[in-house]
Formats: C-alpha cells, structure tokens, sequence
C-alpha cells in the first residue's frame, strides 16, 4: 500500500472510531449516552490502536502532523515525505468526521446544545486561556512523542508496541485530557472542524475557528520539544 494512502485510511479510522464515542457519549438518546470521560479516553486509545494495527506495516502509522514533524526534526523521518503525510493525515481525518457525522444522522437534530455538535468534532478548553490552553496542549503532546520514542527502543512480544501505544493515549487523556480534550493531533482537531464548518449539521452554530490554531500549533511545538529532549538524552 502507499503509505500516503496508509496514513489516510489510518488516520480515517481514528477518527471514526475515536470522534464516533465522542458522539455516543454526548448526542442526546444514543445508548451510549453520558458514559463519561472514561468510556472517551479508553475508546481513544483502542482508535489509536487499532489504526496502527491497519496502517503501521505501510506507513509507520503515524496518523499525526506533530509525530511525523517531530520525527524529520531529529533524523528519523525524511523531510520531503512531512507533506504528503501531513495532507493525508488532515484529508482522513476530515472523512472520518463525515463518517461520524452520516453514522449519527439521526441525532443531530435532538441535540440542541450547538458546543456540544462542536465538541463531536474539535476539542474546546474547560477554562478559556489562550496560554495555559497552548501549554497543555504542547506538554501532553511532548510527553506522547518523547513516550512513543522511549517505547520504541524497548524489546515488545512482536506485534504489541501498538497496544502500549493506545494505553499512552488512555494514560494521557485521564491525567491530561481535562484542560483542552487533549487534541494532541493537529489533524485531529483541523479535519474534523473544517468538516463541522462545511456540513450541513442542523442548528451546529459556530466552528470557533478563533480557538483552533492552539490544537494545531501546540502540539506542533509540544511533537518536536519531545523528540529534541529524547535525543539530547541519547
């Protein structure tokens, strides 16, 4: 498979699976309806999982512009492949958004809450702060890249490095997901919220694009602070 394709059906996925309890955890009348925050960061992390269980013998199953910017940043990665991965990435997870978004149909119309349509799509912060909401978002994403390079150098049972990777995710949105819904993803958050702008949601009101370039950039900065620090340790 190309692995440009990988990384778009991978991240697809991801966001299917992981945007989709976002939905059944918050859209009024599903029978998922108000399982909670551990329910949301659990499904994650199997999303993330399972997406690299698909897409990892093909493109490395990055599924995120901060890990694959990161990588080229310290050599492990070529750089002339960082924008092809990178449209890729924002193109699956723009489609797993429609998907989610046509697999719900029904119960658009029954929530009337228009933050809470937004929050199906794009992560928004508990407490508004434009710092401290750029600072979460930069040190949870640190942690994921610098975690993700640190299990790599470890010796796994052959096929379980995917697993370990999903729990990261789970760990992470437990003690670090509360401040901003840990996008972590800049294709995460930027696919789905162009998505929510373009599709005809009923009564979806504002995309809140004032807030997005934190999701974007943060962990943009967060990806490549993470691999500096684990190569200046090794």
């Amino acid at each position: 498979m190309n692995p440009y394709l990988g990384e778009f059906l991978g991240t697809m996925l991801l966001i299917l699976l992981g945007e989709g309890v976002v939905a059944g955890v918050v859209l009024k009348g599903t029978k998922s309806e108000n399982a909670g925050w551990l329910a949301i960061c659990i499904a994650w992390g199997l999303a993330v999982t399972m997406a690299i269980y698909a897409v990892g013998e093909f493109s490395g199953g990055h599924l995120n512009p901060a890990i694959t910017i990161a990588l080229a940043m310290i050599g492990d990665f070529e750089w002339a492949l960082v924008p092809g991965y990178c449209a890729a990435q924002v193109a699956g997870a723009f489609t797993g958004a429609l998907l989610v978004w046509f697999f719900y149909q029904p119960f658009w119309k029954n929530t009337p809450d228009a933050a809470t349509k937004l929050g199906v799509f794009a992560t928004a912060p508990a407490i508004r702060n434009s710092f401290s909401n750029f600072v979460s978002e930069a040190i949870a994403t640190a942690l994921l890249v610098f975690a993700i390079l640190f299990i790599g150098v470890n010796e796994f049972t052959q096929g379980i490095k995917p697993l370990v990777v999903g729990l990261l995710i789970v760990s992470i949105g437990l003690s670090l997901g509360g401040t901003t819904g840990f996008a972590i993803n800049p294709a995460r958050d930027f696919g789905p919220r162009l998505a929510h702008t373009l599709l005809p949601i009923h009564g979806k009101g504002s995309s809140d694009w004032g807030y997005a370039w934190i999701p974007v950039f943060g962990p943009i900065a967060g990806g490549i602070a993470g691999a500096l620090l684990y190569q200046l340790i090794f």
